[in-house]
Formats: C-alpha cells, sequence, structure tokens
C-alpha cells in the first residue's frame, strides 16, 4: 500500500482487506456472546475457552496474533476467558500478553469452546472431546474449521 501510494496510486482491496481482517475478533467474539445467549447462557458469568493464541497452527510465534482480539472482546462482555494453548510459552504469554494458559482441559466447564488455531492437537480431538469441554447448553465455535459443519454450533 505504502509502495502504490509513492506512486501516486490509491490503492483499495489492500486497505479494505486489512479492514476486513482486523474486524474479525471483535466479530468472532460477538457471534460467540450471540449464540451463548441463544442458549440460555448468562454473558457476565459465562465461561469460555479459546484454543490457541499462537498466530498459526503448531507455531509458538505470538507476534501478529489475531486471537487476543477474540479473548478482549469477549472479556468485554465479562466473559470469563480461559486460554488454552500447547505450543506457545507460557512465560511469552504472560508476559506479552497478560494471558496465563490453563494447563489442562476440563469437561464440563465451557459455556463456549472456540478453536481459533488448528494446531495438530486440535485436529486429532473429536467432536466429542469438544462437546465433553462444554456445560449442557455449551456451544462451538470453530473459527478454523477443525471440525465438520454438522458437529459445531458456529464457525466462519
Amino acid at each position: 500500500t505504502h509502495k502504490a501510494q509513492e506512486m501516486g496510486y490509491q490503492p483499495t482491496v489492500i486497505p479494505a482487506s486489512r479492514a476486513i481482517n482486523e474486524s474479525m475478533g471483535p466479530h468472532v467474539a460477538t457471534r460467540v456472546v450471540k449464540l451463548m445467549a441463544s442458549k440460555g447462557s448468562h454473558i457476565s458469568a459465562a465461561r469460555a475457552l479459546v484454543l490457541g493464541l499462537s498466530f498459526k497452527e503448531n507455531c509458538p510465534d505470538l507476534r501478529n496474533t489475531k486471537v487476543i482480539e477474540i479473548i478482549n472482546e469477549l472479556e468485554s462482555y465479562n466473559v470469563n476467558v480461559d486460554v488454552y494453548d500447547p505450543v506457545v510459552d507460557k512465560q511469552e504469554a504472560s508476559d506479552e500478553y497478560g494471558i496465563n494458559l490453563v494447563s489442562k482441559l476440563e469437561n464440563g466447564t465451557y459455556d463456549a469452546v472456540i478453536i481459533a488455531v488448528a494446531h495438530d492437537e486440535y485436529r486429532n480431538m473429536l467432536a466429542d472431546d469438544y462437546r465433553a469441554l462444554c456445560k449442557d447448553n455449551g456451544i462451538i465455535f470453530d473459527v478454523k474449521y477443525v471440525l465438520p459443519k454438522d458437529a459445531v454450533d458456529g464457525r466462519l
């Protein structure tokens, strides 16, 4: 974009795609909150599990991760958010974003489970494994298409 502008051209596609990308975190969080509400969850007392924090699957790199935007937006609704990422360094997540990663998954705990990064560990889980993490009325939102459409409550 910068180089095109230097040459006197005002690109529209690149800034538009960047704006869409920047809005995805809040978009995902809003859809999750609406799904939770439709299932009867009390949003201000809800618990959500975000699976994955890194920039991309099977990579510990946290630079430029957009997952933090999902987390921040959920927290703006007073949702209690746990984050599990077996690939990311726990100290780096804490230092960089103030996030204390959970070290194990607890069944029957969450109003929402959000698959945010497609780590191999998550791809190897079955739909029933994800559903077991949820409370009875919990929802699964699959950002990365890890599960079949009919196994989740929402996806992009």
